[in-house]
């Protein structure tokens, strides 16, 4: 029945639909404002960086009414890589689909949760550990046959940073995520030519529209040496391994295979 969206330096330019979607009837969190003219300062993080707004969804004029819809086409899981080495979007296999899902990896940030003062990689489980029932395999193995009776992609899309770490690198531009979400929906990305990306095995398009290739591909944007790219994405590597080992009991053979290869 509604949105809950970061208002961190947002502007009406960048986003007209949650900029304007911020009238009576919403609700503000953490957010400054001027208390004689009730102007809010959405450049300011003087509370915290986690600043929001929750608001009606018949407040975003394209939402649909009621929020229900038909089987996906795609399912889109989605990270936030401080490390800076994971591509914006790859295609997985319904393997590697299972993998990060189980996986549930993102990263907390400086600003967004008391005592974070850098970049931490942390993983839950099918992206919601502490409300699951069973072991987090049965999950994503409900989720491979769903996606195989109804011939569902999966995608991975990463917001987080592109070039370099958090700190050198910089935030995926929301205008490039949301082109990639977008050649997701049109069909774009299902008909796209494919490379394999390192370490992580992953299928990561050559082109997406209104996307700049070298962004596409975090060893090509990088803006360090070889050898500082290799061992940043060898250490996620390794804290994805260590992670997994948690699940492996339960995980078939092709789970485990879909994962980084050091």
């Amino acid at each position: 029945g509604g949105c809950y969206a970061k208002t961190i330096d947002l502007s009406a330019e960048k986003e007209p639909e949650i900029f304007n979607a911020i009238r009576f009837g919403s609700v503000l969190e953490n957010v400054i404002y001027n208390p004689h003219t009730h102007v809010a300062d959405y450049s300011d993080s003087s509370i915290t960086e986690n600043t929001r707004c929750a608001y009606p969804i018949e407040f975003i004029p394209s939402a649909k009414v009621p929020c229900v819809g038909g089987k996906p086409q795609n399912i889109v899981l989605l990270t936030c890589d401080a490390f800076g080495v994971l591509p914006p979007v790859a295609k997985l296999t319904p393997a590697q689909a299972m993998y990060h899902f189980i996986s549930g990896y993102t990263a907390k940030i400086a600003g967004t949760e008391d005592g974070v003062t850098e970049p931490e990689a942390t993983f839950s489980a099918c992206f919601g550990q502490p409300f699951l029932v069973w072991h987090p395999v049965k999950y994503a193995q409900m989720l491979a046959q769903k996606m195989q009776e109804n011939n569902v992609n999966v995608w991975l899309v990463n917001t987080g940073w592109n070039g370099g770490a958090y700190g050198v690198g910089k935030r995926i531009s929301l205008k490039y995520s949301r082109a990639i979400i977008n050649a997701i929906h049109s069909g774009e990305l299902r008909d796209a030519k494919y490379s394999t990306y390192g370490v992580f095995n992953l299928q990561i398009p050559t082109a997406v529209t209104n996307v700049p290739a070298k962004v596409l591909d975090p060893s090509q944007a990088w803006k360090g040496t070889v050898e500082d790219f290799n061992g940043t994405i060898s250490k996620l590597a390794q804290l994805f391994s260590a992670n997994f080992k948690k699940y492996a009991d339960e995980a078939t053979p092709e789970i485990i295979a879909a994962g980084p290869r050091l």
